[in-house]
């Protein structure tokens, strides 16, 4: 059954747009006024040019705290390559995408216009049984989230070098953050 039901059955027909130049205050807006975890970026032949996410707009506000979330533009966060899959394809194509590109979404795209967006929800919501199959791929998402972490956090350890603290100017063991180098005593701070 699975086999024969295709993307164009159960997607979002409809999927919220923006422009490109939205601000990522304007589609936080959206976001929670919708109800949403996307958004699809369109021109307006309604081509598919870039998709932002909650998580990418969480990561604009760790990774640029300096900045106003109403200065930055969407397109400028959006991933470079999308994902995407053909309304004709099966949701079985679907889902084994989503599970090999760790996505919980793709947009559906057909002559380069974007026609819908299918969701792990939708899925989810249409056959219910394959829950344990997409558990699954959350916790390999999991997983590698944690070695991602673990690598980072070596990484950071490693780049520690011994000099005077940009904060406080102590001579002592430093860590880079947020483009400083630190002492301890200033990195427990923050």
């Amino acid at each position: 059954m699975l086999k024969e039901v295709l993307v164009s059955d159960i997607m979002t027909h409809n999927p919220t747009k923006i422009k490109p130049d939205t601000n990522l205050l304007e589609c936080a807006k959206i976001m929670v006024r919708k109800n949403m975890g996307s958004l699809v970026i369109t021109d307006d032949k309604k081509r598919l040019l870039g998709i932002i996410t909650n998580k990418d707009i969480l990561w604009a506000l760790v990774k640029k705290p300096k900045e106003d979330l109403g200065k930055i533009k969407a397109i400028d966060i959006s991933p470079k390559k999308i994902a995407t899959v053909k309304p004709e394809a099966t949701i079985r194509e679907a889902i084994k995408k989503i599970k090999e590109l760790k996505f919980e979404r793709l947009p559906v795209v057909k002559k380069k216009e974007l026609v819908g967006i299918i969701t792990v929800r939708d899925i989810l919501s249409f056959h219910p049984e394959i829950y344990t199959e997409l558990e699954e791929f959350a916790k390999i998402k999991e997983e590698s989230e944690k070695l991602k972490r673990i690598r980072e956090k070596k990484e950071s350890e490693m780049s520690r070098e011994e000099g005077s603290c940009e904060r406080c100017g102590r001579q002592s063991v430093l860590q880079k953050f947020n483009g400083m180098l630190l002492c301890e005593g200033c990195m427990n701070i923050l």
